[in-house]
């Protein structure tokens, strides 16, 4: 009687006194998400009831997903699972019918069992084996489950009522705006914080350095904070969202042990994350030192060889350009190492799943890596043999041009006609590479020799020709005057002479444009000596024919040679007419 007054009275509260109430419950419920939980106040009940989890011989009586009490032993032919099913839908029977007043639940002592009735129905058998496994009397044990009962009923009857589902909805619209108002809060004040964060760090929070030797620069422990600001915003969003769904679902009965089950979840995982996370620490502590160790190793690395490249340190047997790709391949190497290090203390690393994607891994790498492999050792040893440099013009097989990039996969060519050549390492390896920049580049090397050759017939002085071919040459641009060209006879042929010009030049990169011009001078050249370029086997007879000379270069007054008639005699016997 006395609870069912108390369930009254908080009927007849007043709805700001309940709404204060629910402010406090969020805010508590706040700090449950933040603070980290120990592991005896994790295996505390989640409800209100404390229930613990039955053993084997504890079957749980249940009223609107409460736990009343549990029977630990059986009647007869009852088991205590029987017994306890039996309980639960009288007492559910009883709590749906509200004629049944709760005064009317009482307490029936017989000589050799307890009982808990209302009316003529028998809700609870207690026995001395169940006053036993309570380590109480009959009386007392009957006494504790009826006010349990009358409690439990009460409860439910409340609310289930229209006026608890209508404080419900009321409930859920502010715990909605709530909500709302604490996203709306969270997307003005966290841009802030970041505006905040970026706008510090450089004016109140330095660099960190030791000496010259700059650790973090203030772009990255800007960038860092707003990354923990991000990551602030979302625990809390997370947290948010939690409290607002396990609220809204306690404040109606029909979701309320759904309620408690979602925040059990929650509790329950966050324990068992925070004891991972502990248990961890020591991985942590391993995996930061190697991480610390390979960046601050590779930013040493990469000093010195920034200074080889640049030449301010020199280095015997070393070249310059070796300094980027070794650079590389040392940042892989120590990249592979350190990873082979960290894989133990990697999350997981001795699971099954872990190990079956690392095979899963290899064997795709070692099915693909045949073509790859090729390709980074071909790279490897042209760079190291200094075959040619970026920007150089080379001819690879059937391509020549300007090396536009050299990686340890592929080298890319622009050729004359500016179109982009991507070749594998491979091929180029096992291709004959002529570098038309090495001359260049390298003052071992003379200069690089451009040849053509042109035919003149048996009747163009020999020396005449070596003239001209020299002055064409010397009218040419790019074309050195020291060396100077020079000619040579390469072949004496049936109907002509065979001369190639040899000049030198420093300029590769312009070869098509040297020798389209030294092709122009050669012509001009000629014309002005009036030495005629045939083709190889031309022959006709030249009576009556006008010379190939173009007529800019011939004298005004020439006129084409009129026709020789000559007897038969004299074409058989030339020597006759000899005096």
């Amino acid at each position: 009687m006395k609870c069912f007054q108390q369930f009254k009275k908080r009927k007849q509260k007043s709805f700001l006194n309940q709404t204060i109430y629910f402010l406090i419950t969020i805010a508590i419920c706040f700090l449950l998400q933040i603070v980290s939980f120990s592991p005896t106040s994790a295996q505390l009940p989640v409800n209100s009831t404390q229930e613990t989890a039955p053993t084997k011989t504890e079957v749980a009586v249940k009223l609107g997903g409460k736990t009343l009490f549990e029977i630990r032993a059986g009647v007869g032919s009852f088991s205590p699972e029987e017994r306890a099913k039996a309980v639960t839908n009288r007492l559910f029977k009883v709590a749906e019918d509200p004629t049944i007043a709760i005064e009317n639940i009482q307490v029936d002592t017989q000589p050799l069992t307890t009982n808990i009735t209302v009316g003529k129905l028998v809700l609870v058998t207690i026995t001395d084996a169940d006053a036993r496994m309570a380590d109480q009397s009959r009386e007392l044990l009957a006494e504790s489950y009826q006010n349990t009962i009358q409690t439990a009923i009460a409860e439910y009857r409340l609310e289930r009522s229209p006026e608890y589902i209508r404080q419900g909805v009321i409930r859920t619209v502010i715990a909605t705006g709530i909500f709302l108002a604490i996203l709306i809060l969270f997307r003005v004040i966290f841009p802030w914080l970041y505006t905040q964060a970026n706008n510090v760090v450089g004016v109140r929070i330095p660099a960190i350095r030791i000496q010259n030797f700059e650790l973090l620069q203030a772009t990255q422990i800007s960038q860092l904070l707003t990354n923990l600001l991000k990551l602030l915003r979302l625990f809390l969003t997370l947290a948010a969202i939690i409290a607002y769904v396990t609220f809204v679902l306690s404040f109606f009965p029909w979701t309320k042990k759904l309620s408690r089950t979602v925040f059990g979840y929650f509790l329950q995982a966050a324990e068992i994350s925070w004891e991972k996370f502990v248990s961890y620490l020591p991985n942590i502590f391993a995996l930061a030192i190697i991480i610390f160790f390979t960046f601050y190793l590779i930013r040493v690395v990469r000093r010195f060889f920034t200074a080889v490249g640049n030449g301010t340190l020199t280095v015997q047997g070393f070249y310059p350009d070796w300094a980027e790709p070794t650079y590389k391949l040392l940042v892989f190497s120590i990249i592979i190492l350190a990873a082979v290090i960290a894989f133990p203390y990697l999350p997981g690393f001795g699971s099954p799943a872990f190990q079956g994607i690392s095979l899963f891994l290899g064997l795709l790498f070692s099915l693909g890596s045949t073509v790859i492999v090729a390709n980074i050792v071909s790279g490897v040893i042209l760079i190291y043999t200094r075959a040619f440099q970026i920007g150089d013009r080379i001819k690879i097989a059937d391509t020549t041009g300007d090396v536009l990039e050299k990686t340890l996969f592929v080298t890319r060519i622009r050729t004359v006609k500016n179109v982009i050549v991507t070749l594998p390492n491979s091929s180029v390896f096992t291709s004959e590479i002529i570098n038309y920049s090495m001359a260049e580049s390298d003052p071992n090397y003379a200069p690089l020799i451009l040849h053509t050759t042109i035919t003149l017939g048996y009747d163009v002085p020999w020396r005449t020709v070596h003239e001209v071919l020299i002055d064409a040459a010397y009218a040419t641009q790019h074309i050195l005057s020291e060396p100077k060209p020079f000619v040579l006879q390469t072949s004496l042929d049936d109907f002509y002479v065979s001369y190639e010009l040899n000049t030198y030049t420093n300029h590769p990169s312009v070869m098509a444009n040297i020798y389209s011009e030294l092709h122009q001078n050669i012509q001009d050249k000629c014309n002005e000596t009036n030495i005629e370029i045939l083709s190889p086997h031309y022959s006709a007879m030249r009576d009556g024919n006008q010379t190939t000379i173009p007529e800019n270069y011939l004298p005004k007054d020439y006129t084409a040679p009129s026709f020789k008639v000559s007897t038969l005699g004299n074409i058989l016997n030339p020597f006759n007419n000899q005096g």
